[in-house]
């Protein structure tokens, strides 16, 4: 019997329904539920909240939201296979539990929320975990449907989202995390606690969005730290002269030096940057 609730076991389950993970769905699958029930504490109060899920996999980290309190949880699962022990759990917390199977970036977050409140609480698959944030930060309108992210990635991910000017994570997504949000890494997770247990330790990061983050284009900041991260050896000058014949000129009207290197230009200098190369 699990501390959590009298559901069996996780490894219980996963034998059941034959559920190895699978490396083509970057399924990796949490089995302490202590783990998953700290995960779901670390998103705060629950109660009254509707909560997105992505890749739930067996449930462990659904179990856990569930226990908590959460007032509805959505789980978006690709892997049919899946289907049926989410359907037990949503069984023993009856109304409580909606399982939807497809693919979460097709998936609308208005259509969620039903104009509640929605945290996003996921152990993100790994072959789309910095797509579905990219997608949630840099979504039109803002704030957006979510009021926090409470996400686990591989540790290297993590740190580029928290990443500071002058650091090697710092890139495209410390600049839009950084933009938008503020976020920070709340623990690491030992590769031990998954089935199969991945090559790389983990990290669980919480975002909040900022109620009114500084006025951008949002399609020339991702233009912009494009081109000047994906050649951050060079000066900005030369990486963003594919963007523009007169750069240097931007470069300057943005208030910036245009010898300095993408990873020294704070978050407000991008912002600089794409005000003047969207004009």
């Amino acid at each position: 019997m699990s501390q959590i609730d009298d559901l069996p076991p996780l490894r219980e389950v996963i034998r059941e329904h034959g559920l190895d993970a699978r490396k083509s769905l970057g399924q990796n699958f949490l089995l302490d539920l202590n783990l998953t029930s700290r995960i779901a504490r670390s998103a705060g109060d629950l109660k009254n909240m509707t909560v997105l899920e992505v890749g739930p996999g067996p449930g462990g980290l659904t179990r856990g939201l569930l226990a908590a309190g959460a007032k509805r949880v959505v789980a978006v699962e690709k892997d049919r296979r899946c289907l049926g022990a989410l359907a037990e759990i949503s069984d023993h917390y009856s109304g409580r539990l909606e399982i939807i199977e497809g693919d979460a970036l097709k998936v609308a977050l208005r259509d969620v929320a039903h104009g509640g409140p929605l945290k996003i609480v996921a152990n993100l698959p790994y072959n789309v975990g910095t797509q579905l944030l990219v997608n949630w930060v840099a979504c039109e309108d803002w704030p957006p449907e979510w009021s926090s992210l409470t996400l686990m990635f591989q540790k290297e991910v993590a740190e580029r989202i928290v990443a500071k000017p002058g650091t090697k994570a710092y890139g495209r997504l410390g600049v839009l995390a950084g933009w938008r949000t503020e976020a920070k890494i709340l623990f690491d997770v030992s590769p031990k606690a998954f089935t199969p247990p991945p090559k790389v330790t983990s990290s669980v990061v919480h975002l909040t969005p900022k109620a009114e983050p500084l006025a951008c284009p949002l399609k020339a900041l991702e233009r912009v730290t494009a081109a000047a991260f994906g050649q951050r050896r060079k000066m900005l000058r030369a990486s963003l002269k594919p963007l523009s014949a007169d750069a240097e000129s931007l470069i300057r009207q943005a208030g910036i030096e245009p010898t300095r290197r993408a990873e020294e230009i704070p978050v407000e200098g991008f912002i600089a940057l794409a005000k003047t190369f969207a004009t």
